[in-house]
């Protein structure tokens, strides 16, 4: 067990808002919060990265724009020019979907190319890469296999959800992926983390960001349960 401070616990939410919808309002809303919160990340679209970035000047708050998403149905080239283009507009980390229908016939190779052309893109240009998995439509064996993929390239992160598919996190999920690849990558954790036992219980199993649109009212939560050092044991 480790004892956490709250700004530790804070600084691993990825503070989300990528609905379709969201005007600069909404992006204004987000970007005060992760300011007040001192959250890692705000986890936005692609095309909100500049403005994000500018709302977010003078911070130590990363700007983290989601690319190929929800679906990951882009091509290699497409993701390559994506990724260069939100950091090129302000990102400081960048979240892509895998292509599911590659992984779902078993193309390993389209895959892996994949990763690496993206990771390669992130690395050169000095920013956090994250991997999405979208694991509600995943068996086991093909989430092992991105993880030992993964291992390989070396993305920052692997995540397991969007948040938009049939399913998000599950605590079996976090497990695996923690398992499977291996001390060098870290998990993020994403799509349906509403509450403070629920993201504390990722942190305990290995997951080092977690990706909630509920983070202000998890901060809150965890507010009140902190001990008199002011730290909470997970």
């Amino acid at each position: 067990m480790t004892r956490w401070t709250l700004d530790e616990l804070c600084r691993l939410i990825d503070h989300t808002n990528l609905h379709a919808d969201a005007n600069e309002a909404d992006m204004a809303k987000l970007c005060d919060e992760a300011r007040e919160n001192h959250f890692a990340m705000v986890a936005i679209n692609q095309v909100q990265s500049a403005l994000c970035k500018r709302l977010l000047e003078g911070s130590d708050i990363h700007v983290g724009a989601a690319i190929s998403f929800p679906l990951g149905q882009t091509s290699i080239a497409s993701k390559a020019f994506d990724t260069r283009d939100a950091i090129e507009a302000g990102a400081d980390e960048i979240d892509y979907v895998v292509n599911l229908t590659e992984v779902k016939m078993g193309n390993w190779d389209y895959v892996a190319e994949e990763m690496r052309t993206v990771v390669g893109v992130c690395r050169e240009l000095g920013v956090t890469c994250k991997v999405i998995f979208e694991n509600c439509y995943l068996e086991d064996e093909e989430k092992i296999r991105l993880c030992e993929i993964a291992r390989e390239v070396r993305p920052d992160f692997i995540k397991t959800s969007t948040g938009f598919g049939t399913g998000g996190a599950t605590f079996d999920d976090v497990r695996l992926m923690v398992e499977h690849v291996g001390p060098e990558v870290s998990v993020k954790a994403a799509g349906g983390v509403r509450n403070a036992a629920d993201f504390l219980e990722y942190v305990r199993l290995g997951a080092r960001r977690i990706g909630t649109s509920a983070g202000v009212a998890i901060r809150a939560e965890l507010e009140g349960m902190l001990s008199a050092d002011g730290t909470i044991e997970v």
